[in-house]
């Protein structure tokens, strides 16, 4: 695999006949251009004040943030601007903060999104922060704050499957509500554990089921609407997966169960969420009559 032509091929899609509307308009937000502004690293990641931008620079940044419709992840406050995403991301965040330090650590994040959590990663000063995600219209999100943030971080449209050919390895790898949409969620842990240097660790969520049995629910068709989940494990499922990797010194973080008040229907976001997903008549279950989503929280290190 030449990862370097995979890149190369993967941003054609800003000539795509659906991406090219949304590349266009944030060419224009491009046009302005502010220097030295404040940062807030709080739960809405906040950058600049109303007062930085004119009358028709504050039409054209919410032109440009309505363009790219919908914001999954967030929130964000842009220029006074509250972009209110669909998820709360800043409860996973502040959940998952006290487990790390990533001061001077080449840091990737895979299925990144919109690129709120690295946002909120920069705080710690990592040597390198990489974003791993191959949606068009999140890494336009991304550009369009990190015009205004001017980081460092690099995205790339790649997945986990490209981990092990990448161009260098990485000390941390945060892979947050990916492997349930993985058909090979051992071969996945894998490709984490192949991209990671010596001694180097992961911190990873995903879908779980209650139970002390070492299986996993595999959902008919959809779960909570979702058509590409294959896999929800028990937690000692998803410990013998991660042994399997090649992962120890397994911990479990926390176990939480989704609600309305982490994720749900905004203006900035998509006409369902969370409460369409769920049974009507009892919530503890999904439409599709299977258990409501919960979330386990775990970190490990590779083994040497």
């Amino acid at each position: 695999m030449n990862i370097e032509e995979l890149k190369q091929e993967k941003y054609k899609c800003l000539e795509w006949k659906n991406v090219k509307p949304w590349y266009e308009q944030l060419k224009l937000a491009f046009e302005i251009k502010k220097d030295n502004l404040e940062i807030s690293y709080e739960d809405w990641f906040s950058v600049g004040k109303k007062e930085d931008l004119t009358q028709e620079e504050h039409k054209l940044i919410l032109q440009t943030a309505k363009k790219l419709i919908p914001w999954r992840k967030g929130p964000f406050n842009l220029f006074g601007l509250k972009i209110d995403s669909e998820w709360q991301s800043n409860i996973k965040y502040n959940l998952i903060r006290p487990y790390f330090n990533l001061k001077d650590k080449v840091v990737a994040d895979i299925g990144c999104n919109n690129g709120y959590y690295m946002f909120r990663m920069l705080e710690d000063k990592p040597k390198r922060l990489i974003g791993f995600d191959p949606s068009p219209l999140t890494m336009l999100q991304f550009d369009f704050i990190n015009h205004f943030v001017k980081s460092d971080i690099i995205y790339e449209k790649l997945g986990v499957e490209h981990l092990e050919a990448y161009n260098h390895k990485f000390d941390f790898i945060f892979m947050l509500g990916v492997l349930y949409h993985r058909p090979d969620p051992v071969g996945c842990l894998k490709s984490l554990a192949k991209g990671l240097n010596e001694n180097g660790e992961i911190l990873i969520d995903t879908f779980m089921i209650d139970g002390e049995q070492e299986v996993a629910l595999t959902p008919n068709s959809r779960y909570s609407k979702i058509p590409n989940i294959y896999f929800i494990p028990t937690v000692p499922a998803l410990k013998n997966w991660l042994n399997r990797a090649g992962f120890e010194e397994i911990e479990v973080l926390a176990i939480t169960t989704t609600t309305n008040e982490e994720q749900r229907k905004t203006s900035w976001s998509f006409d369902q969420s969370l409460e369409d997903f769920l049974d009507k008549d009892d919530p503890t279950k999904t439409v599709e009559g299977y258990p409501a989503p919960k979330r386990v929280y775990v970190k490990a290190r590779k083994k040497n």
